[in-house]
C-alpha cells in the first residue's frame, strides 16, 4: 500500500485505535522483559511503544505512516517515555542491525502471504538470545466482523501458522480466543483474536 493510504489513515486529530497499549499486551506484562531493548514494529500512533517504554524497556518503533509518528511522538512527550521513532517500510527494515530483547508485533497484518513470511523471517533474526517475541493479531473468523482487522482472510493468522513460522523459538503462549475490544474507531466490538509469546533458546 501507499504512504498515502496510511497518511490518510491517520490524518484525523483523534488517535485511531486510542492512546491505551493493546489490552492483551497490558494483560501479560508481567511476562515481558522488564529491561532491555525492545522493538515495536508497524507501531502507529505509538500506544503500544509508549506503554513499553513507561514499563522499564528500551524501545525504537518504525512505521510507513508520518502522520502516525507525528501523534505517536505526542503521546511519548504527553505521558514522558522515551521512544526513538523511526518512519519506515516493514518490508526495507534492518532486522539484523540490533538484537532485542522483546520484538512486539501488534495487529499488523498489511502484508499479503509471501511478505508476511519475509517479515517473519527478519523477526527472527531481530530477537537477541535469550529474547521474548509477542505477536498479536486477528485469525481468519474475524473476517466480515466490522470491528477492525485485516480485510483479507490470507492476511489473517492461525495458530498453524504461527507455530510453523517461529518454530524455531520456546513457544510458551499460543491461544485464540474472541473478545470485545473497545480501543477507539479502529478496534471496536467483537474480535476473533490471536497471540504468540515465545523465546529464542537457540
Amino acid at each position: 500500500m501507499e504512504p498515502d493510504f496510511w497518511n490518510g489513515r491517520y490524518s484525523d486529530a483523534s488517535y485511531l485505535f486510542g492512546t491505551a497499549p493493546a489490552a492483551p499486551l497490558a494483560s501479560i506484562i508481567d511476562q515481558l522483559p522488564k529491561t532491555g531493548r525492545a522493538l515495536s514494529l508497524a507501531d502507529g500512533e505509538g500506544r503500544n511503544s509508549v506503554f513499553l517504554a513507561k514499563h522499564g524497556l528500551s524501545v525504537t518503533a518504525f512505521d510507513f505512516a508520518e502522520n502516525a509518528l507525528v501523534k505517536a511522538r505526542q503521546l511519548a512527550k504527553d505521558v514522558g517515555a522515551d521512544v526513538s521513532f523511526h518512519q519506515a517500510d516493514i518490508t526495507a527494515w534492518d532486522w539484523s542491525a540490533e538484537p532485542y530483547d522483546l520484538v512486539a508485533g501488534i495487529f499488523f497484518q498489511f502484508l499479503p502471504p509471501d511478505l508476511r513470511a519475509q517479515v517473519f523471517d527478519g523477526i527472527l533474526d531481530a530477537i537477541a538470545p535469550g529474547g521474548t517475541l509477542y505477536i498479536l493479531g486477528y485469525r481468519p473468523e474475524q473476517i466480515g466482523r466490522g470491528t477492525g482487522g485485516p480485510p483479507y482472510v490470507e492476511n489473517t493468522y492461525t495458530e498453524d501458522l504461527l507455530r510453523d513460522s517461529f518454530g524455531t523459538l520456546d513457544i510458551q503462549r499460543l491461544r485464540s480466543w474472541d473478545e470485545d475490544l473497545s480501543e477507539g474507531r479502529g478496534h471496536n466490538g467483537a474480535s476473533a483474536l490471536i497471540e504468540l509469546l515465545a523465546t529464542k533458546t537457540r
